[in-house]
């Protein structure tokens, strides 16, 4: 077994100090990593189905092959592998704001170790998700004309609870009518949110998409002893 508590790493960051650290969950007798930011926790190892299923929905809604898919939010990653998990991706750019997360990835300390550096299909890029989709220039800065098979942010808490208030233009209309702006007809977005379904940005989705839903994502959460429901919105362009 390993120590009870150890800390991975600690740096500050323009939203502020993030830490990643591996601990023990004596309850369940396993080990999980977990990141914070502050005080404000992230993200755990021991909860990744809706991460893989935010992957796993929206490229169940898009058809053919070779598919292109951009990814804001690297996280732990396995929103990353799930979509790379899909036999149809040719390749997934991951853009993510903070170096230490990207870092965490490039060595290996995480669960998934340096699985997303190694596959020659996945690129991680360091800048602003929002601020870059804000220009309205695209997000291939060497190609702005470049159209993705499917978006997929896992970025802030939900569309209501932002990590920073700037991020907040982003789920309102003119922001996403931006966003379907870089997708192919018939591409896919997909949102995940760790609160329910929210009916009126549902309501905004389906005003500036040809389709949009909600999924609810429930599974156990053995500490507290009970189900948890998070949410994957989904649009098609």
């Amino acid at each position: 077994m390993s120590a009870y508590f150890e800390e991975l790493d600690y740096q500050m960051t323009p939203l502020g100090p993030i830490s990643l650290r591996r601990r023990r969950q004596f309850k369940l007798d396993v080990d999980i990593v977990e990141v914070l930011l502050g005080e404000e926790h992230l993200m755990s190892d021991l909860f990744t189905v809706s991460e893989e299923a935010l992957s796993r929905l929206a490229l169940e809604e898009v058809s053919g092959k070779e598919l292109d898919i951009l990814i804001g939010g690297l996280g732990l990653g396995y929103t990353a592998a799930a979509a790379l998990d899909n036999p149809a991706v040719a390749s997934v750019t991951v853009i993510d704001y903070l170096a230490p997360v990207i870092s965490w990835h490039q060595q290996g300390i995480l669960p998934l170790g340096r699985r997303l550096v190694e596959d020659p299909r996945c690129k991680l890029v360091e800048a602003d998700f929002f601020a870059r989709m804000a220009l309205g220039s695209g997000f291939d800065l060497s190609n702005p004309s470049h159209l993705y098979d499917g978006i997929l942010v896992d970025i802030d808490h939900s569309p209501e609870f932002f990590l920073n208030p700037s991020h907040g233009n982003f789920y309102k209309s003119e922001g996403l009518a931006k966003l379907a702006l870089n997708l192919r007809e018939g591409g896919v977005f997909g949102l995940w949110s760790n609160d329910g379904t929210d009916p009126i940005f549902v309501d905004r989705l389906q005003d500036v998409f040809s389709r949009a839903w909600a999924v609810d994502v429930v599974f156990p959460n053995p500490i507290l002893e009970e189900e948890c429901l998070q949410t994957i919105y989904l649009a098609i362009r």
